[in-house]
């Protein structure tokens, strides 16, 4: 059985010491995944949907933009890994306000798991590590390579 780290150059670069991937055997287990645009990393944080004043207070907010943006983080760390959006298994989402945000979660994820319906859990948290309001921490099945 295999078990190998994957960094993917063209995904968000991790905010910690954690690769964007594992995979063990079949199975690919995603780090959490946020909205920040690929390519960028926690000092130039580029979120879609989030403009921030120089004292870190919301100026504008868009939870769709973040969604989007997090279910295409997740197609580019699948792909790049070997797998795909039809392989997902499990999908853990962690929401910063569930009252404000869970409508909104739910109605895009029917429209982009529509065709694969994977087991899911839906949590709310205090916080995320940068300015944030979605992380999606994923198991896949992965093809043999």
């Amino acid at each position: 059985m295999s078990d190998k780290p994957i960094s993917i150059t063209n995904a968000p670069k991790p905010v910690g010491l954690y690769p964007h991937a594992r995979r063990v055997g079949n199975l690919l287990f995603l780090s959490g995944v946020g909205p920040r645009v690929a390519g960028s990393d926690a000092s130039d944080s580029v979120v879609p949907g989030l403009t921030l004043d120089k004292n870190g207070n919301f100026i504008d907010f868009d939870f769709e933009a973040q969604c989007r943006s997090v279910f295409e983080n997740v197609r580019i760390i699948l792909e790049s890994s070997g797998s795909s959006w039809a392989d997902l298994i499990d999908v853990t989402v962690f929401l910063v306000d569930m009252k404000r945000d869970f409508q909104i979660y739910n109605r895009l994820y029917a429209e982009y798991f529509k065709d694969n319906l994977p087991c899911r859990t839906t949590v709310e948290v205090n916080c995320l590590p940068t300015p944030i309001a979605i992380e999606l921490k994923c198991i896949a099945s992965i093809k043999e390579i």
